[in-house]
């Protein structure tokens, strides 16, 4: 039987059977403690991104770039879903974690790929799957947490996949869903609602890990007698969107979590009029009440589907004489934008375009507040274009800082424009609410352009950008960095995973993937341990990501 067929019967056995599929073998566990999340080890992977301050970094450093060309696969494991995976293999202690789209969540022994449970709920017949992704779990003593697209949250046993807990968030009907990773933090587990499109008033929500219940929920557009709500005209703010589609990130000496939001919608503007808070901001919540202290907005009347749902890195940086408490953000509206967390707000630092903007006509120096072009903002009833498009300066993908270099790398696109062609249309609960004529919304390049796909190193001590390998193609990769001086990105449309030089951008090693890379990537160290010791005969630690589509992680040595 050849391994696409046993792919394929695999697949139809999880379809067999919606609930947990039993333990192949009986596995040990360590529990994930507070102390273990607040200092995770270098040897493990235990949330979205590394660690609390989001900076998709890995200490290990036995991969140099004197030796990364001796990386091979060692392994791989088919999830029988041909959808793009986008989350990161989540590791503790040996045992890996990753979730599908159609929603799948696999054990599998780090070391060797084997299956030790799958996890599949059963999804409504009549779910609207606008996008069927997930980005991962998280991670709570023996416990293991996944937002579903169907606005469940859901805690399985760690060890054996079996349910603990299974919470109905929202309605899905009304256009509600998660894509995101939760967050867990002093025993909640925090998730963030999608559905902008669909015109849903987006929030975020925390939960007892122990049993699920609620502990508070937090709205991202302020109803009436809320500060901000004066920001949105008429009864716009009911639909206005303003999802949460990726993990925060936590400060726990502020007990502050950070989250990047969505867009409002309709898309134009002027079918929302005013500064609609707190779309396309990032929003810093009180971890124990939800209550939010501080806000700053990158774009007020967002009219470009520019959300900007990345969480900024916390990153401290020099400025003036002094050290500022920093939160720094690649923008989707091509602005790297540096800001300052405090106990009680956000602070504009400085912001300077990473791609060529033609929107943003200035910026204001104490505010951040920028100005338009109003030939650049899309309107109902006008066909209008504006550079960077509709993905953004740099998409969804996580950019990555790497403390050693001391610089912060962008996956960014350059030359990528859009034209919008605005249409207002009714609303209507769980339907597409874009307020655009979407067989007429284009993609092009940008005149004169050579080149779309860059990945970027930024100094976040001078804030200049010190070099830029470009691709002739979309990069849509996130970033990983490590320890040993390398940056891995895949994303790219030539199916290319690649790892660069972290200090000077070369290029060191490549390989060929069966199909694009557009995960968040997590290294894993088969032994479980901070030294590999599984490695024999002269070979070397090695670990490559999860890849999209059927083939998930491979773990191992290289020879």
């Amino acid at each position: 039987m050849s391994v696409r067929t046993l792919a394929l019967v695999a697949a139809a056995l999880a379809l067999l059977a919606p609930a947990m599929l039993g333990a192949q073998s009986a596995v040990s566990y360590t529990p994930v403690t507070e102390q273990r999340l607040l200092n995770p080890e270098p040897h493990n992977w235990l949330m979205y991104r590394g660690n609390y301050s989001g900076w998709g970094y890995s200490p290990l450093d036995q991969i140099t770039p004197s030796n990364v060309r001796k990386l091979v696969p060692v392994w791989s494991y088919s999830t029988g879903v041909t959808e793009g995976h986008q989350a990161p293999p989540i590791v503790n202690d040996g045992v890996m974690f990753i979730t599908t789209p159609q929603q799948q969540v696999m054990a599998l022994r780090a070391k060797t790929g084997d299956l030790i449970w799958r996890y599949k709920k059963d999804l409504p017949e009549d779910l609207l799957q606008l996008h069927p992704t997930n980005r991962g779990v998280a991670l709570w003593e023996d416990r293991v947490f996944v937002a579903t697209v169907d606005a469940h949250l859901i805690a399985l046993d760690a060890k054996t996949g079996k349910v603990i807990w299974d919470t109905t968030v929202d309605d899905y009907k009304n256009g509600y869903y998660f894509t995101l990773a939760p967050l867990v933090a002093k025993g909640k587990v925090m998730v963030g609602t999608s559905g902008g499109e669909l015109g849903i008033r987006g929030y975020i929500a925390a939960f007892d890990a122990r049993d699920g219940k609620q502990a508070w929920k937090t709205y991202t557009i302020p109803g009436p007698g809320e500060p901000g709500h004066d920001t949105w005209e008429g009864d716009a703010w009911k639909t206005g969107g303003v999802s949460v589609w990726l993990t925060a990130h936590y400060d726990p000496q502020l007990n502050l979590t950070f989250w990047g939001t969505g867009n409002p919608g309709p898309w134009p503007g002027d079918m929302h009029p005013g500064d609609n808070l707190y779309s396309s901001s990032v929003i810093a919540l009180d971890a124990d009440t939800g209550k939010i202290r501080g806000h700053h907005q990158y774009h007020w009347n967002d009219s470009w589907d520019w959300d900007e749902v990345s969480t900024p890195l916390l990153i401290d940086f020099p400025k003036n004489g002094r050290v500022v408490k920093g939160l720094v953000h690649p923008g989707r509206n091509g602005y790297l934008w540096r800001l300052e967390r405090r106990a009680d707000g956000i602070g504009f630092v400085d912001a300077r375009p990473f791609v060529t903007q033609e929107v943003f006509t200035k910026i204001d120096p104490v505010t951040g507040r920028p100005t338009y072009d109003p030939e650049r903002k899309p309107r109902n009833g006008a066909a209008v274009t504006f550079c960077p498009g509709l993905w953004g300066g740099k998409d969804w993908t996580p950019a990555g800082y790497n403390p050693k270099t001391n610089y912060l790398y962008i996956p960014a696109n350059e030359n990528l424009c859009s034209t919008l062609v605005g249409q207002a249309g009714a609303y209507e609960p769980g339907k597409l609410f874009l307020g655009i004529d979407r067989p007429k919304t284009t993609m092009s390049w940008r005149q004169g352009a050579s080149h779309i796909g860059e990945l970027q190193a930024w100094d976040m001590k001078t804030g200049q950008k010190v070099w830029t390998h470009k691709f002739p193609y979309q990069n849509w990769g996130p970033i990983l960095t490590t320890g040993g001086g390398l940056v891995f990105l895949g994303g790219t449309n030539d199916r290319n995973f690649r790892a660069f030089d972290a200090k000077s951008g070369k290029v060191l090693w490549e390989f060929k993937t069966n199909s694009g890379v557009t995960c968040s990537m997590s290294p894993c160290n088969p032994a479980g341990a901070s030294t590999p010791s599984a490695c024999k005969h002269g070979s070397t630690p090695s670990w490559v990501p999860r890849r999209r589509c059927r083939r998930v992680a491979w773990c191992g040595c290289s020879r």
